[in-house]
């Protein structure tokens, strides 16, 4: 019993081994002229290669604007710019308490 399974393995390990070497075949259609990589002189792989490099650069560019934008809601969360500068100047006396009234009031809440 152990043999016919032996020679099992071994007859199906003959019968896969052809699709293995189909595999690395080279895709008919190209036939044996250059490959079709190489249009405008040769200029393909360096076109390949430079929107290879302004894909990884929009990536990381993606990454620092995102890791920036992450950075700053932390810190401008609750503070409001015009009252602080408003409440500044009002505290130094360059403006009056009706000016100061009246542009607290054009501010809003």
């Amino acid at each position: 019993m152990l043999r016919r399974a032996r020679w099992w393995l071994v007859g199906s390990g003959a019968a896969l081994a052809p699709g293995a070497a189909l595999a690395q075949e080279r895709v008919p259609e190209w036939g044996w002229g250059m490959h079709p990589m190489w249009w405008v002189w040769g200029a393909g792989g360096i076109v390949m290669m430079l929107f290879v490099l302004l894909f990884w650069g929009m990536v990381i560019a993606g990454l620092v604007v995102g890791i920036r934008w992450l950075v700053t809601q932390g810190r401008a969360s609750g503070t409001d710019s015009a009252m602080q500068i408003l409440r500044e100047r009002y505290a130094r006396g360059d403006i009056s308490r009706e000016e100061f009234e009246a542009k607290r009031r054009d501010l809003g809440p």
